[in-house]
């Protein structure tokens, strides 16, 4: 289905058997309306909320709990960087406007640059490193350039936040950090990211760059679909042990934009294959936009289920950073036989339903920054 499968610590035939046993999950919302998935009826165990659309018009092509309360982690930073273009647009700030390292911001735990108090930056490298190393501390440089407090910056992103339709969606930090009722859901970060796409072109190519350079580091960007996924071409990861592995991912083919939201993924692997697998999935079947009259993110309804509060995920990711157990190599062996067992299954009934469409991609050659020492 996907045309190449995201490199991780796995062999390629475990990565698309991991790919296989998750497109089940991404077909079960089309299989309600066209029912060209109907033998798809295995249940995964855990999946967090995930939705797809088209930023241009906002049709939701897929939509799984998607007014679920959740903690955005970095995915906050989205909203940072909207703030920042929007200072840019204003003309309240250029990009080579400088930024002071506070005594707040160099307080800020990793991920961060770790700069000097006192130290400056330019904005245009602030905020790649913004996207590219979700840098917390940058992130509150930002904040206290643009408002001139933590404070009064975190006022104008809830303010924001309310304009945008963004109505389940509280903000008490500029980074993502771990605070209880830093809350979102995977509808408004569909708005938030439609209105950075649609306001903000000019800056498209920062969700792009794959690196950066800091003195004699190199970053990398933790979007593995980037290098991994045909015609990827954004936007911003984000991760706490509560909150999973969270990603706003988007991809081009044929001159056509899709987004993808996917939270509370165990593990950086398995969020971009569930990222793959749903943007694959829109491309083949985006089609049916034209025939049938698809919701939008704005009027697509709330399920009365959907949880007001959010949950923790942390008992799901795996190691002791979050207080999980490290898997044991029976453990390794016994779930990739499972996972082997349920991919085969589903690929079986795939076949049986599913004609495969032939795909051209669009291809975006690696970007790359350097911030001077």
């Amino acid at each position: 289905m996907v045309q190449r499968c995201i490199a991780d610590h796995e062999n390629s035939a475990g990565l698309m058997s991991m790919l296989l046993n998750r497109f089940g999950r991404a077909a079960r919302t089309l299989a309600l309306t066209l029912s060209v998935f109907a033998p798809l009826t295995a249940v995964i165990a855990h999946a967090g909320p995930a939705l797809l659309f088209d930023p241009a018009n906002g049709a939701v092509l897929y939509a799984e709990d998607q007014d679920d309360a959740w903690h955005p982690a970095s995915l906050t930073k989205l909203m940072t960087a909207y703030l920042t273009f929007e200072a840019l647009k204003q003309n309240k700030l250029t990009l080579d406007s400088k930024i002071k390292v506070s005594e707040l911001a160099h307080s800020q735990p990793p991920s961060k640059i770790g700069f000097p108090i006192g130290a400056e930056i330019d904005v245009e490298h602030a905020l790649q490193a913004l996207i590219i190393k979700s840098a917390n501390d940058v992130a509150v440089m930002l904040a206290e350039g643009i408002a001139g407090s933590h404070e009064a910056f975190v006022e104008r992103m809830n303010a924001t936040a309310k304009r945008l339709g963004m109505t389940r969606t509280t903000f008490m930090n500029p980074n993502g950090l771990p605070a209880p009722e830093q809350v979102t859901t995977a509808r408004d970060l569909g708005k938030l990211t439609r209105a950075l796409l649609k306001e903000f072109p000019e800056h498209g190519a920062l969700w792009n760059m794959e690196q950066m350079q800091v003195g004699r580091r190199h970053i990398r960007s933790h979007n593995q679909l980037l290098k991994a996924y045909d015609g990827a071409d954004g936007m911003k990861t984000g991760f706490t042990c509560d909150s999973g592995y969270n990603v706003v991912a988007t991809a081009t083919r044929d001159g056509h934009k899709l987004a993808a939201i996917i939270l509370g993924e165990p593990s950086g692997a398995a969020r971009s294959l569930r990222a793959a697998n749903l943007l694959e999935h829109g491309f083949q079947y985006r089609a049916w936009q034209d025939v049938l009259q698809p919701v939008t993110l704005d009027s697509l309804e709330q399920p009365p289920d959907s949880n007001a509060s959010p949950i923790s995920v942390r008992e799901f990711v795996p190691g002791p950073a979050c207080g999980g157990r490290r898997e044991s190599s029976v453990d390794k062996v016994r779930a990739k036989k499972k996972r082997l067992a349920v991919a085969q299954q589903k690929a079986d009934a795939v076949a049986k339903t599913v004609v495969p469409t032939t795909v051209q991609s669009s291809e975006a050659k690696p970007a790359t920054a350097k911030l001077p020492n």
